[in-house]
């Protein structure tokens, strides 16, 4: 299971993998139809002679090798710009544009298939040839409108593709699917490691891309052991340092051989040279809080590229709202073993969130107000669960206190206030009736 999803994340994140596969599906189709008779006469065969094919062939390469170079050369401008406009993370996001690997693809079998002709059309045992495999040169003919096509769609797909609105929504889209995929979800667990807990040493250094309890589960069920990873899926790890920590349900039980189990561990987690959204989907919420934070930079100075970044964490936020989050656990239902990955709670998704937009836009008005409507709209579908309500009135007086102090003007500062106090109220009562209904009727 990990192996298959690191080689999915892998493929999907990758420009070259479809274009490869693509070259060799034109040669495998160009060899099959050459091999399909057909008569001059037919509506489907190429009308020219033997040389007109091989001009054909020669030119529909040339073109094409431009057109790539073109293209290639867009993607990298649009790379560029997503880089230092909005956020180098949102690189990953851009290779995995599966509209951009797709019209790649058509260019390059248009390449492969038209280069592989030229090998045998107009040519047999070294001498020239009258007699050429018609309908394959059609096919040729077929690409070539079909690339002619694509680069037209090109175009208009990366001038919208780099709209600001165009990457929020993207980003909201791949970390909601994220959150419907694996995102632990048992909130009330408490496996803090006792004194006697032995610690697991990260082989390898990078980022944790993604766990998986379930295959380790079976190993602790064997030495009788409870394991828990000491970082979040997302985290960086360093070589040497603790990954894991293992440990016995009574002190003095034997443990098995740390160095022995590690490797089992790390066959359970995959840990890479940079994040993804297989698990994570705080690395989501990041992409989006740094659009935010470049926006709101002296260099840049567009709060409104910063609301907007803030609108499109407010449905990952309500989402995120009301279900369960917390950790991934795999337990042995006779008590034998227990594997924990910790998860992040709601109160850390909101810190992640509020916490540098904050500081950064604090003296913005329209920011503080949208980070405000975040945290409202959140309340508008949060279950009484009194520690989510006091995570939000945390950031709600965070805002008021750094609004207070950066807004000069008491005509800009009043609406945060008010809309401050309005949301703090609001708290303080879902508080209070979580803790005692009967008093509040």
């Amino acid at each position: 299971m990990r192996n298959r999803d690191a080689l999915r994340e892998y493929v999907t994140g990758s420009l070259w993998v479809l274009p490869g596969i693509s070259a060799v599906l034109a040669v495998l189709a160009g060899f099959i139809l050459s091999h399909i008779p057909v008569g001059p006469g037919s509506p489907l065969a190429f009308r020219g002679t033997a040389d007109d094919a091989r001009t054909l062939l020669n030119n529909v390469t040339s073109t094409v090798v431009t057109v790539i170079a073109l293209v290639l050369g867009l993607t990298v401008v649009a790379l560029q710009l997503s880089s230092t406009q909005f956020s180098p993370r949102l690189l990953r996001s851009f290779l995995r544009d599966r509209p951009t690997q797709v019209v790649l693809s058509t260019f390059v079998a248009t390449f492969a298939y038209s280069a592989a002709g030229l090998y045998t059309v107009g040519l047999y045992a070294g001498e020239r040839t009258e007699e050429f495999p018609r309908l394959a040169v059609s096919g040729a003919l077929l690409l070539l409108f079909a690339s002619l096509a694509m680069v037209v769609y090109f175009a208009d797909h990366l001038a919208h593709s780099i709209q600001i609105d165009a990457i929020g929504k993207l980003v909201e889209l791949d970390t909601l699917a994220t959150m419907n995929g694996r995102v632990g979800r048992i909130e009330d667990l408490d496996s803090t490691p006792p004194e006697w807990a032995v610690p697991l040493l990260a082989p390898v250094s990078g980022y944790v891309q993604s766990a998986y309890p379930e295959l380790l589960l079976p190993v602790a069920c064997e030495h009788r052991v409870h394991v828990r990873l000491a970082v979040w899926v997302g985290d960086h790890i360093v070589s040497g340092t603790v990954l894991a920590w293992m440990w016995t349900a009574n002190r003095g039980e034997p443990t098995p051989d740390p160095v022995a189990f590690q490797r089992a561990l790390m066959g359970s987690v995959q840990v890479g040279f940079e994040r993804t959204l297989q698990q994570d989907a705080a690395l989501g919420i990041r992409q989006l809080v740094d659009m935010g934070c470049k926006a709101l930079s002296p260099a840049v100075n567009d709060p409104y590229t910063a609301v907007q970044a803030i609108d499109h964490l407010s449905v990952i936020f309500c989402a995120l709202a009301v279900r369960p989050l917390g950790d991934d656990v795999a337990a042995d239902p006779a008590g034998r073993g227990v594997v924990v990955v910790p998860g992040r709670r709601f109160g850390d998704y909101l810190a992640t969130t509020c916490g540098l937009l904050r500081r950064y836009g604090c003296a913005e008005p329209s920011v503080s107000l949208a980070l405000l409507g975040l945290l409202d709209k959140c309340t508008a579908v949060l279950a009484d669960d009194p520690v989510r309500w006091a995570a939000v009135g945390e950031q709600t007086d965070l805002i008021r206190a750094d609004a207070t102090r950066e807004i000069a003007q008491s005509a800009d500062l009043e609406p945060v206030v008010t809309a401050a106090a309005d949301l703090q109220r609001r708290v303080a009562r879902h508080i209070a009736w979580a803790v005692s209904p009967e008093e509040l009727g």
